[in-house]
């Protein structure tokens, strides 16, 4: 811990992500020696983070406290809240985690992909179940309104007195499922008393009230209607709400839907299974199956509302999905907005899909998208129910924790009895006092799920200095004696200069031969023991050397590789003065 002045019969919360930004939620509730989670997401990775697939918070003080771990505890089924979690078992055990039935179904598939799913035991939650967590935690679940179906707020029970955390949420008085948000048990906390609220800050820049996802239907009933020929639609998989309500307009206008997309498929069938997707099973049809059938009668559903690269409506646009090609008349319909750092990844999908000749339709204006979380009139509404002594806006960036906390104190509550936070940061709660009490690391992990391994920040300016400078790559032969066995090999991959190859390929050689004559006996100090020289150190000193040199000279920032060759068997004297071989270079290496 970088800095900690932490009374340790305080409760600490510590965010490990989601302030300050928007994605990977990540919090934890420590009290004595017993720790819980509140969620665990990932964020997606910036166009500069080349080969990184996700990104998750830093875990180093969990990992260095796992002892203390007791349990989880989920607040809904969103991949920034619950996308994180394999990842972490494989670092650290969680003895259980709670979560709602939607969002458990959707992390076991997740735990099994990943192979962890014995690390930890899932127990599922109904609206108002009370689950102890360790000795100090007793977490009731409160249900709330969001985009995603099951969410919930929750109410947590510790020694020092209740704590709020909202999870996401928005007031929608008439939900698509009918499952109200329970205003109710929320103002009878406010009665009883709330130590402290820690409330969703996304939409706190914003005046009014969030339109209820029950308004999206009759415009997206007018928008399919208009569709002539084959209609796309593409949405966020984990939108429920708004996927009962395609399915319904397209069994209405007579519609056969086919699902494309992985996340999508999965989301669905968990939800149907569930019962919080209802149609009839004919609604739903293979790819195959609806290419006989009359363009005005095929909805197709995709995923790839952000622009995702891998993602279907992206490879559709791209012309890279094997089987589904854009053509004349087609109607593609964006039923979502972008979220913050994905605009120029949709406004590119959409302008591919116009030039290939759909008829586009996107937009605020359109009234085809609501957002999932509340606007101030809907953050003032939760602090005047819950009453709280002091408060904590949550889960945005910077300008909205600040925004949120002006919405605060017009309601009441004192400016000394809130803060504003940053990743890390140990608030430490008393019945008395809130307080920033230290920090601890809260920086970023980034996977590339490829090779299922994390990348390091020094891979990362690697790759980029590759992407933004290119590459040069050397290839020298060196004997025993630390001489040059032929003139080294270069290329240039990406690399932009007015300098002729031939005259570098010259200077490189004089440079290595000028390094070898300087620091050679560094790496081989023994007379005649050759196989006591470190080729290692040797190769990594003319790579550093080298990339000085062309870096100063070339007046760019490549990045420089040495491939080094050396002979099979190197020569060792005997006591005749004759020469024999012995170990191979594969051995000396080793």
């Amino acid at each position: 811990m970088a800095k900690n002045e932490a009374d340790n019969s305080a409760l600490k919360i510590i965010p490990l992500g989601g302030l300050h930004e928007i994605g990977k939620n990540t919090c934890l509730f420590e009290y004595d020696d017993e720790i819980i989670l509140l969620d665990a997401g990932l964020a997606f990775p910036t166009e500069a983070m080349h080969g990184v697939n996700i990104v998750l918070p830093d875990t180093t003080y969990l990992r260095e406290n796992r002892h203390k771990i007791k349990g989880m505890i989920v607040t809904h089924g969103h991949e920034d809240h619950i996308g994180g979690i394999a990842f972490h078992l494989k670092q650290f055990d969680i003895p259980v985690i709670y979560g709602p039935r939607l969002a458990m179904a959707m992390l076991e598939g997740k735990l099994e992909e990943a192979g962890v799913r014995d690390r930890t035991e899932i127990r599922t939650v109904l609206p108002r179940d009370v689950v102890r967590i360790g000795k100090n935690f007793l977490v009731e679940y409160i249900r709330n309104t969001h985009s995603i179906a099951d969410s919930f707020t929750v109410a947590i029970h510790t020694p020092l007195g209740v704590v709020i955390h909202t999870g996401d949420f928005k007031i929608d008085h008439t939900p698509v499922d009918g499952e109200k948000f329970d205003l109710q048990r929320l103002a009878e906390h406010g009665e009883k008393g709330v130590l402290c609220l820690l409330s969703d800050s996304t939409n706190a820049e914003i005046p009014g009230f969030t339109p209820s996802e029950r308004s999206v239907y009759p415009n997206l009933e007018r928008v399919f209607s208009q569709a002539t020929g084959r209609l796309f639609v593409t949405t966020f998989a984990s939108s429920v709400h708004r996927i009962n309500m395609i399915l319904d307009i397209a069994k209405k206008q007579n519609r056969v839907v086919t699902i494309v997309g992985r996340s999508m498929l999965n989301l669905i069938a968990h939800a149907r299974n569930l019962g919080y997707i209802k149609c009839e099973d004919n609604l739903l049809q293979p790819l195959h199956a609806v290419r006989n059938l009359p363009d005005e009668r095929v909805l197709i559903l995709t995923t790839g509302s952000q622009g995702e690269t891998m993602a279907a409506m992206t490879r559709i646009a791209n012309k890279e999905h094997p089987h589904i090609k854009i053509r004349e008349g087609d109607t593609v319909v964006f039923s979502a907005n972008p979220i913050p750092g994905n605009t120029i990844a949709v406004v590119n999908t959409i302008d591919k899909l116009m030039i290939q000749g759909a008829k586009v339709v996107y937009g605020r204006d359109k009234g085809i998208h609501v957002s999932g979380h509340g606007c101030q009139e809907e953050q003032k509404l939760m602090i005047a129910l819950t009453r709280p002594k002091f408060f904590v806006p949550f889960h945005g960036e910077h300008r909205m924790l600040v925004k949120h906390a002006e919405t605060a104190q017009s309601m009441g509550i004192p400016a000394e009895n809130m803060i504003i936070i940053q990743n890390g940061d140990i608030v430490e709660l008393t019945e008395d006092a809130i307080r920033v009490a230290g920090k601890v690391p809260s920086g970023i992990e980034l996977v590339d799920t490829t090779s299922s391994g994390m990348v390091s920040a020094k891979v990362l300016q690697e790759r980029q200095r590759m992407a933004s400078e290119g590459i040069i790559t050397i290839a020298a032969a060196i004997d025993w004696n630390g001489k040059l066995l032929a003139k080294p090999e270069v290329h240039l991959r990406g690399v932009v200069t007015s300098v002729e190859r031939s005259l570098l390929q010259t200077w490189v050689k004089q440079r290595i031969e000028e390094i070898l004559t300087v620091r050679w006996t560094e790496f081989a100090p023994g007379e005649g023991q050759a196989a006591d020289i470190d080729w290692g150190g040797l190769q990594g000193t003319l790579e550093r050397e080298l990339q000085r040199s062309i870096r100063r000279e070339l007046q760019c920032q490549p990045s420089v590789t040495l491939l080094m060759q050396i002979p099979d068997e190197p020569p060792v004297k005997v006591a005749d003065g004759r020469r024999r071989r012995t170990r191979t270079a594969a051995q000396v290496a080793s």
